[in-house]
């Protein structure tokens, strides 16, 4: 019953982002003590924080902004989107995550056939838009503004009836000891969720990417099939890969 009940307040939380004390008791017709502790036990898995009469989502400061994201390294994210779009074939359906650096598989699969687009990014939907032999299903949910993408528990919900042969996904940071992370909660709920329904799943990240961590693991760094990337990755990175059967693509500059 608490587990449930937890679950529960977790995903209100999702959907309506921050509650008043009285709110959640209300809603949940329990008393506040009762809600005090199961708020703590949601703070200490990171999910939430409290502020002054009530809790919100724990949005993370770090986070970037997608303008300033989008002017970052282009160049590399550009080449990055080209080489992973050699994986996409016609009829594929693929998820593209939203990211600044998977925005760049739209200009290189415009003249694909019957490809369907399962995304959450706002840029994806608009990028693809003019090209009628691309599908698009937007997964809903609500607009963050910070990075451009929609998120939500209905989202999550929406994501679990899909089946998608190639996932193409961005990351914050990706390691051996954390995997692929991300620094937002909500969006690190729909990369999950986009992984257990995935035939494959495509990292596309540049070099700074890699050795780092952020906030929310959304996966395991060998549950990967393909890291895209500048660079060769160093001999450690590398030696992994080798052993989780993980295929490497990156940039041969002086090709």
């Amino acid at each position: 019953m608490k587990i449930e009940r937890i679950k529960k307040i977790e995903q209100y939380l999702m959907e309506h982002e921050s509650a008043t004390l009285d709110t959640l008791c209300s809603v949940f017709n329990v008393s506040k003590n009762t809600i005090r502790r199961d708020i703590s036990e949601l703070e200490s898995k990171g999910v939430i924080k409290k502020v002054y009469g009530g809790v919100t989502l724990n949005y993370q400061e770090e986070t970037v902004p997608y303008h300033q994201r989008q002017i970052t390294h282009i160049t590399e994210k550009a080449k990055i989107g080209l080489l992973a779009s050699d994986l996409i074939e016609d009829g594929d359906i693929i998820f593209i995550d939203s990211g600044s650096t998977t925005i760049h598989l739209i200009s290189n699969i415009k003249d694909r056939q019957n490809i369907t687009i399962i995304t959450n990014s706002l840029n994806v939907i608009v990028e693809s838009a003019p090209y009628p032999n691309l599908n698009v299903i937007s997964t809903g949910g609500i607009l963050q503004r910070k990075t451009n993408s929609f998120a939500g528990i209905s989202t999550v919900s929406f994501l679990k009836s899909l089946n998608i042969d190639k996932a193409f996904m961005a990351t914050t940071g990706l390691s051996i000891e954390k995997g692929v992370t991300n620094t937002n909660y909500l969006e690190a709920e729909i990369k999950k969720s986009v992984v257990n329904i995935s035939d494959k799943i495509v990292v596309m990240a540049d070099h700074t990417k890699i050795g780092t961590a952020a906030f929310m693991t959304y996966c395991n760094l060998e549950d990967i099939d393909y890291y895209v990337t500048d660079k060769m990755p160093s001999a450690k990175y590398n030696d992994f890969f080798n052993r989780n059967n993980i295929d490497v693509l990156y940039i041969k500059w002086d090709s």
